[in-house]
């Protein structure tokens, strides 16, 4: 069976902890999109993580983890990431790589840069990993797939003619030093070295896989939100975040994917620009950070603070929808005991009239969230493992976000540890 996992919102809902729990009982873990500029934050037997490019059940033994063809793939950082697994005692993960992925090169993470400090006050709050212009490459037809570095004669032309490209950019966009076609042929051939124990046709595989009945696990990157398709365009990712991507992403048909567990999050945050509905500032934000996640809300992989909000019901039961969620995982529950009340979004004021349908950017710029306002329970609920334990303040709150939604809320985090998790019957008529 194939499960997906994705976030209903702008990412960091925790689904790096709902994936590690969940990887307990499959056999394969994809990754289908996105590199290395988003992470998700882990805390098991081993210690606390930050992975950004490796699927979030790299630390089981029985489990082999897949970085999919969607992947934007950055083979030193890969490799590195693996390494620091090893160094900190974790074993040796089994991990395949699409012979289909492509490669993210170091002049994708300069361009980024450049074009970061040319846009300046109007630029997108990229995280510089180069994601941007590695997904234009690949759309133009002038990336590298990893099968590319396998033929030398073939991919020597094609270095050539790319960095002829790449290097008008340079000269008269960007005045910037120029690329050497030499330096970057020569680091395709160590990258070459580096991957090629890893290199499989990833489809084949997960075809044999699901004829063999095996649980497979497809893990979702960042939140509908930063979907370039549906979400708060421009100010997005460059690859689907939704669910649906999952099945092109790994290589498989998408009647395949059964179940999709949409993360949200009991409160809001966001790294990066764009429309944020909800958001909260001063002292009331800072409380909210300081608290939130583990160690605080700050980006696992740029470390910036995240702008923090309220629950959107607008944001979140549009974001479910996207992904077609069969079952909902809530998260970070336990960090608002401290409110004496806590505030919702449960619609959107835009000139003047009240909708709960999620618009276009240009009405989002405008929108001004309307709150309703629940009592909070004052009290620390972790370490509670059963579901009728928890105040009834708190199951008011749950049963209020799930109405909103309009989707089953089967999983309640209320801590950071993988265990940390309750099980729960939804109130929804089936």
């Amino acid at each position: 069976m194939v499960k997906a996992i994705v976030g209903a919102n702008w990412g960091d809902e925790g689904k790096g902890k709902i994936t590690d729990m969940l990887a307990e009982e499959s056999d394969i873990i994809v990754r289908f999109q996105g590199g290395s500029n988003a992470g998700h934050t882990i805390i098991n037997e081993y210690g606390k993580f930050a992975l950004h490019l490796l699927p979030s059940g790299v630390f089981y033994n029985h489990t082999t983890s897949i970085i999919g063809n969607g992947v934007a793939l950055n083979i030193p950082y890969l490799l590195n990431e693996i390494k620091s697994l090893e160094e900190r005692g974790v074993p040796t993960p089994k991990i395949l790589v699409s012979d289909r992925a492509q490669i993210l090169m170091p002049y994708h993470v300069d361009f980024d840069t450049y074009e970061e400090a040319r846009l300046a006050g109007k630029s997108f709050g990229s995280t510089k990993s180069g994601i941007a212009p590695f997904y234009s490459d690949k759309y133009a037809k002038i990336g590298f797939q990893v099968s590319e570095l396998f033929d030398e004669v073939a991919l020597k032309e094609k270095v050539e003619r790319v960095v002829e490209y790449k290097n008008i950019l340079l000269e008269h966009l960007y005045h910037k030093p120029l690329l050497d076609a030499e330096e970057v042929f020569k680091l395709m051939l160590s990258y070459k070295e580096m991957i090629a124990p890893y290199v499989a046709d990833v489809s084949l595989y997960l075809h044999n896989a699901i004829k063999e009945g095996k649980n497979i696990l497809l893990e979702g990157q960042l939140g509908a939100l930063k979907d370039p398709d549906h979400g708060i365009y421009p100010m997005v990712t460059s690859s689907s975040t939704l669910a649906a991507y999952g099945a092109i992403g790994a290589g498989i048909p998408a009647a395949e994917i059964k179940d999709v567990v949409t993360v949200v999050k009991a409160y809001s945050s966001a790294v990066g620009a764009g429309a944020f509905v909800s958001e909260i500032f001063g002292d009331e934000a800072d409380e909210l950070r300081r608290r939130g996640g583990d160690g605080g809300e700050f980006g696992a992989t740029t470390g910036r603070p995240r702008r923090m909000g309220w629950f959107d019901a607008v944001a979140t039961r549009y974001g479910v929808r996207m992904q077609g969620t069969t079952e909902v995982a809530l998260t970070v529950l336990d960090v608002l005991g401290y409110l004496d009340e806590i505030p919702m979004c449960v619609g959107y004021e835009i000139d003047g009239k009240v909708t709960k349908d999620f618009p276009t950017t240009h009405l989002l710029e405008k929108a001004k969230p309307v709150l309703k306002t629940m009592p909070g329970w004052k009290c620390d609920i972790r370490g509670i493992k059963n579901y009728d334990e928890l105040p009834q303040a708190c199951k008011d709150y749950i049963d209020a976000i799930e109405e909103e939604i309009q989707a089953p809320i089967t999983l309640v985090s209320n801590g950071p540890k993988r265990h940390d998790i309750i099980k729960r019957e939804s109130k929804l008529k089936k």
